[in-house]
């Protein structure tokens, strides 16, 4: 999985599709770019010769050698058995929307099966059969998104806001706001569980700022019907948040923004210079953040969403920092823990589309391959898999 490897991506797919055949699977951490470890098996070669993904075959001796080098306790090296294929969820919305999302791009490219559920879903407690969910860009707040001021006459938008009315009426919820905050505590509680969530773009802060504003009205009067609490940034509870504090709302229902937690508006970045580090992990007592970041390169280039990057100083201390622009003060993607499970925040839309604007076409993968950005939404994928020891430090 270093720069000999021809399709990153696929590569995990056939990782999955490896452990759902029962064949023996090892994730070799920081070892050639997270290398994976299969027994040889010929129904395997011939898979990974159909799908393009560069392989080797290790004589006995050579793998025994290799199994030692990453067992010294000074090489900052691991192995991890992948024991099992998580089964995937991906939030979305039934009817089709302008955009598209990189994580079902990425699932359909490497060939890993997921489905797709929805309010609906969630609310009637359809979580637990799955051990890994996916946030689509979603607005938590019940603000379709904030689009009111640039798309409101567009049908897409238009149909969106039925849809979602109709929904919540069904489902019992006055408001698309409640529904969609009843949502988020499920999810949470979900994570709370044992399960694991993963998001991107607005789907992000928008649910640390519902879950943080239950009970206050922050919905303008285009969005709900009536106007928002003018209190409601006192009334912020902060510790039902999962990896924001100390946040302010963005009170201007024209911006194309919830709160100050993203740094869009306000970043001097460029697609020549924006660029995000990963850290580096003890992987023998760091296990979790090590697997989140295996990647072959460590400085990733940026890309935007409507929400970017996090304002590292409204991320809250229990959070770990998997990558960041130091010298900006950005977060781009974080880790943490909430009671039995774990989520992860990555900023930006599209990996391999610095500013992906609303009605452009998908990111064609067959031409990122070997997309860095990309590889990071993929760990996540497989992290599940994973049989975890505890975290040290």
């Amino acid at each position: 999985m270093d720069e000999d490897q021809k399709n990153h991506l696929k590569a995990y797919g056939i990782a999955y599709w490896t452990i759902s055949k029962q064949v023996e699977v090892d994730w070799l951490l920081n070892y050639r770019g997270g290398s994976f470890l299969i027994k040889y098996n010929k129904n395997v070669e011939d898979e990974l010769k159909i799908r393009g993904v560069s392989y080797e075959v290790m004589a006995d001796s050579k793998v025994i050698n290799l199994l030692n080098e990453i067992s010294d306790p000074s090489v900052n090296m691991e192995m991890v058995k992948l024991e099992k294929t998580p089964k995937i969820a991906v939030y979305s919305p039934k009817s089709k929307l302008p955009w598209d999302d990189a994580v079902t791009l990425v699932l359909t490219y490497a060939e890993i099966p997921y489905d797709v559920i929805y309010d609906d879903d969630i609310i009637q407690d359809k979580l637990s059969k799955y051990d890994w969910l996916h946030l689509h860009h979603e607005d938590f707040t019940g603000q379709y998104g904030r689009f009111w001021s640039n798309f409101r006459y567009a049908k897409w938008y238009q149909d969106d806001v039925k849809n979602q009315e109709s929904l919540a009426k069904r489902l019992g919820y006055k408001k698309v706001s409640e529904m969609k905050l009843a949502v988020a505590k499920h999810i949470k509680e979900y994570c709370a569980g044992g399960g694991f969530m993963f998001a991107m773009c607005s789907g992000t802060d928008s649910f640390d700022i519902a879950l943080a504003a239950e009970g206050v009205d922050i919905c303008a009067q285009m969005f709900d019907g009536d106007g928002a609490d003018p209190n409601a940034q006192s009334k912020l509870d902060f510790n039902k948040t999962l990896a924001f504090q100390n946040f302010k709302l963005d009170n201007n229902p024209m911006n194309y923004e919830f709160s100050d937690i993203d740094v869009t508006q306000f970043r001097t970045l460029n697609q020549s210079n924006d660029y995000f580090t990963l850290f580096d992990f003890s992987a023998k007592w760091d296990l979790v953040p090590t697997m989140l970041t295996q990647n072959h390169d460590k400085v990733i280039k940026g890309f935007m969403g409507q929400t970017t990057a996090f304002k590292k100083s409204l991320v809250k201390p229990s959070v770990t920092v998997l990558g960041e622009n130091k010298g900006a003060s950005e977060v781009r993607y974080l880790h943490g823990e909430i009671g039995k499970g774990q989520f992860t925040f990555y900023g930006g839309h599209d990996p391999e589309d610095y500013q992906h604007a609303v009605g452009d076409p998908p990111t064609d993968l067959n031409l990122h391959p070997n997309s860095p950005g990309y590889r990071l939404i993929l760990n996540n994928v497989l992290f599940p898999a994973a049989k975890k020891k505890p975290q040290k430090t």
